[in-house]
């Protein structure tokens, strides 16, 4: 390691050399450490996502942070060789009794996410602007917390886990070491989120007795409150509430119902709180438990079990949403009890997205005598369709309603059912799709999700109608930053 102020910019060390502008980037390191003189820095080799390694300046140091009291916040930045016309890769560099507090700007590995780095032009954009505004947003929301022992020793796995990370290595294929937390606990379900959905569906989970545990991971600031604190004091058994990720370890299904409460203007701008929300979640929830089943709830659900897929590195088969899974079993219901059409009920699903362009659709055809009753049978069958939609209409998808269909999806995966659902799953390939979308279409679900697509049944109404909401969501998904 060298103090940057000891930087000779005539004489610049070995591989900073190799900077396409190289004079810029040692003259702005000079700047900062007239600032912040404890910086320090060294060369180090940095391996992004895609495997791809390159030897990079790594800058250290704390930057001070008033937040009640005086807090020296450490963190660390990777230059990229093509500074200053690129943002540094930021992160923060917790020590063995700090714990990352997850939030818009922070990732449960550490990476500092900022409007500043993802507005980055040159010459406007610089190291020491870029450290003002990790100030400021750090007073806002302060990205550490003090660690007690116990939760310190909880924690070490992962702090190494993002030590790596720090230090240029990208893995996500570590293993996960429990300590025996979670041993007898076969069926396994964590909830991501105290809000009201993600209360409702610990109850449901709870009340239809489909897991030995159920833990749900509380993300918000502050103490217990609302829900949540009821839930501890009636005792409600076999359910943990946490703030640490590492209490999910394990888990045989991880359900998401957060959504971002920040002041977006627009729809866009809620979806990216999202993605910005979800970014901090789900790599941490992969790296405890690998092998589940992630089950996404968050709105748009289409969207967000996209971003989970992306963010996961999961096989698509273990990430899907809830989709029209309560759609479909009303559909059903009404069907058969409403409209005594019992025999349609069992071939009748709601498919596509969730609110107004979801569409009816069926996964067999009744086979007829001739052309002229097929059309027959069809117009009716539409009519009963229309009729049941209808009656749907006005019914909304309250939290409970919600948290009953995600117990449902849960009990079918962890009971190895093979029972068929309408879920969030990825339609590339399906009626003549050929984006990476998440929609809503029949699937087998079995302990490593989706076992196997149902085909639904050839009608131009149903393909034209999921074609244009896999269009609509691709370009949704085309501009927003993940």
């Amino acid at each position: 390691m060298i103090l940057v102020s000891q930087l000779d910019t005539s004489k610049p060390p070995k591989n900073v050399v190799r900077y396409k502008f190289r004079d810029l980037t040692m003259e702005e390191l000079k700047n900062v450490s007239m600032t912040y003189p404890n910086f320090t820095f060294s060369m180090n080799t940095y391996t992004f996502k895609d495997g791809s390694q390159k030897d990079l300046l790594n800058f250290s140091g704390t930057v001070p942070v008033k937040y009640g009291n005086s807090y020296n916040i450490p963190i660390c930045l990777w230059i990229l060789d093509s500074h200053p016309f690129a943002p540094p890769i930021c992160f923060l560099k917790p020590t063995s009794n700090m714990g990352i507090a997850v939030g818009k700007h922070v990732d449960a590995q550490g990476r500092i996410y900022l409007p500043y780095l993802q507005n980055w032009s040159h010459p406007k954009s610089t190291l020491i602007g870029l450290i003002k505004e990790m100030i400021s947003k750090f007073e806002e929301e302060l990205p550490l917390y003090s660690l007690s022992y116990s939760d310190a020793a909880r924690q070490s796995e992962l702090l190494s886990y993002i030590a790596k990370i720090t230090e240029g290595e990208t893995d996500m294929k570590s293993r996960s070491k429990t300590g025996g937390r979670n041993e007898g606990c076969s069926n396994k379900i964590t909830v991501v989120g105290a809000g009201d959905l993600g209360i409702a569906c610990v109850l449901a989970v709870a009340a239809k007795d489909v897991a030995d545990k159920v833990v749900l991971l509380d993300l918000s600031e502050g103490a217990a409150k609302g829900g949540t604190m009821d839930l501890e004091i009636f005792a409600v058994p076999n359910v943990e509430i946490s703030k640490d990720f590492s209490a999910s370890a394990d888990s045989k299904v991880v359900v998401l119902t957060v959504n971002s409460l920040g002041n977006a203007q627009t729809y866009l701008d809620v979806i990216q709180g999202n993605v910005d929300l979800f970014r901090g979640i789900i790599p941490a929830v992969a790296h405890y438990s690998q092998n589940a089943v992630l089950l996404v709830a968050s709105y748009p659900v289409e969207v967000m079990t996209f971003v989970s897929w992306k963010l996961s590195s999961f096989p698509k088969s273990r990430v899907i949403g809830v989709g029209a899974n309560l759609d479909s079993e009303r559909f059903q219901y009404v069907l058969t009890n409403l409209l005594k059409a019992e025999v349609l009920a069992k071939d009748a699903w709601v498919v596509g997205e969730q609110g107004e362009d979801k569409v009816p659709s069926w996964t067999s055809c009744n086979v007829v005598a001739n052309q002229t009753e097929a059309m027959a049978a069809c117009d009716s069958r539409e009519k009963v369709a229309n009729r049941a939609m209808e009656i749907l209409k006005g019914r909304g998808q309250r939290s409970w309603s919600v948290g009953l269909s995600v117990a449902d999806l849960a009990d079918s995966i962890l009971k190895d059912k093979r029972k068929v659902h309408s879920v969030s799953t990825l339609a590339k390939g399906c009626c003549s799709i050929n984006s990476e979308v998440f929609l809503s279409l029949p699937c087998i679900l079995g302990s490593s999700g989706v076992v196997e697509m149902v085909r639904l049944e050839e009608d131009p109404l149903v393909q034209e109608k999921l074609q244009s909401s896999a269009g609509s969501i691709h370009d949704l998904q085309q501009q927003l930053k993940l």
